[in-house]
């Protein structure tokens, strides 16, 4: 396998990018969120400018990385969620389209987007209640962190393709 030195080199700035934002998701706590999502957007840029599998290495490169350099453990299993849902997503949209590019697969790719984010929120909420309640976990707080979750995923899907459009699109013609 080829793979050449401009794309290593970018792979390795993005990747300090990357690190850079979960470090300070801890230190600015009033935008944990956001720089959050801002780090896995760096795994959909690696995907878009380098393929899949150099997109898989950049985020478990980013996750390993970031368990060993972010202050707080639990803000790099939900950014692991993050990333990996944006890796999986940009997959399931080659797929798709790549399979038969007529036909308009929009409707199945946002129910596959929804079931992929379920398949793993859904255990977090279960099984990992402090990574989102610190106080009394009862049953109407899980039924509200369920359907917020549902809501969330809506917001950062669209930010997520504002970011590669807008964004990431006017930026990404000074990498050549």
């Amino acid at each position: 396998m080829h793979v050449n030195a401009k794309k290593i080199s970018f792979l390795g700035l993005l990747l300090a990018i990357c690190e850079i934002l979960l470090v300070l998701s801890k230190t600015l706590d009033f935008s944990t969120l956001f720089l959050l999502a801002a780090a896995s957007f760096c795994t959909g840029i690696a995907v878009r400018e380098c393929g899949f599998t150099l997109g898989f290495g950049f985020f478990a490169a980013s996750e390993i990385l970031g368990l060993l350099l972010a202050p707080d453990k639990l803000y790099c299993i939900t950014y692991g969620m993050m990333a990996f849902y944006i890796w999986a997503t940009d997959a399931i949209w080659h797929f798709l389209y790549h399979k038969n590019s007529q036909k308009n697969w929009t409707k199945l790719f946002w129910v596959i987007k929804y079931l992929l984010f379920n398949v793993m929120y859904l255990p977090a909420v279960i099984f990992l209640p402090r990574l989102f309640y610190a106080g009394v976990y009862r049953i109407e707080m899980i039924v509200l962190l369920i359907l917020g979750g549902q809501v969330v995923l809506f917001l950062f899907d669209k930010a997520y393709c504002y970011f590669q459009d807008a964004i990431w699109g006017k930026y990404r013609k000074f990498l050549q």
